[in-house]
């Protein structure tokens, strides 16, 4: 199994914070956000390649942040939001760029969490030949409208899945982690070359599971999707209180 963690993005939200940082770089807690999810990658004994993908502007902080890790970086070769690949083709860039022909696991850079990989792994590894979602319940209409909202039947197959919806049908949402079959992952060239959106890799797992099996994996611990500012202050000081450092009423990165 390979694993690309998705860091191409310009975060437009957090700027002017991001115009000298990558947020993926960020430190929350006293450690950048990458470092997190890194490392709970490492507890998947499946994974054998970590992959990260940026963009041209923040390709030199992560090959400097890569310096002594088991992690490739890829440069899509991108400057600007203008002209970005979107998070499916980068995908599709990374797979053609190491000619990946094995399942996948897919995270957006910015996402921290605290469930354990291994048993989303579990979980689909019983499914057979499909792919999975990781599913959290937002518990708000007003935060699923900036998600992707699942249906699941009562074998946790997906049935339904609507990408930031103006009017939720529900609060179940699935986050940028991936887990796509082998055979699946070829299909992300079928899509692209179909003429679908390139952007948000949850468009994929929508036009995926109306074609083969995806399963969504219900979780209720912590996660945090760092979009804005708030969600990065709030993100911080909790896991500033767990390494015993003081809370901050603003946030910064030194």
């Amino acid at each position: 199994m390979k694993a690309i963690v998705l860091a191409a993005g310009y975060a437009t939200r957090l700027k002017p914070l991001t115009d000298t940082w990558a947020k993926e770089l960020l430190p929350v807690g006293g450690r950048p956000i990458l470092d997190r999810i890194v490392q709970s990658l490492s507890t998947v004994a499946d994974v054998d390649a970590v992959h990260v993908v940026t963009n041209a502007r923040k390709a030199g902080a992560f090959h400097t942040w890569a310096e002594g890790r088991d992690v490739t970086v890829h440069d899509d070769g991108t400057t600007s939001n203008e002209d970005r690949l979107g998070a499916i083709g980068d995908m599709e860039f990374v797979i053609d760029r190491v000619g990946i022909d094995d399942d996948l696991l897919v995270i957006a850079g910015d996402n921290l969490f605290e469930f354990d990989l291994s048993e989303l792994v579990g979980f689909w590894r019983k499914k057979g030949t499909a792919s999975a979602v990781a599913v959290r319940d937002v518990g708000s209409l007003e935060l699923a409208s900036q998600y992707g909202i699942v249906a699941l039947d009562g074998d946790d197959r997906v049935t339904d899945f609507v990408e930031k919806p103006a009017d939720p049908p529900s609060t179940l949402a699935a986050i940028a982690t991936y887990l796509f079959h082998r055979e699946h992952v070829s299909l992300i060239r079928a899509y692209l070359a179909a003429d679908q959106p390139a952007d948000q890799p949850g468009r994929f797992v929508a036009w995926l599971q109306r074609h083969e099996p995806v399963y969504g994996w219900v979780f209720d611990s912590t996660w945090y999707d760092i979009g804005n500012h708030e969600q990065l202050l709030e993100a911080d000081n909790r896991l500033r209180a767990e390494a015993g450092l003081p809370e901050r009423d603003t946030y910064s990165p030194e």
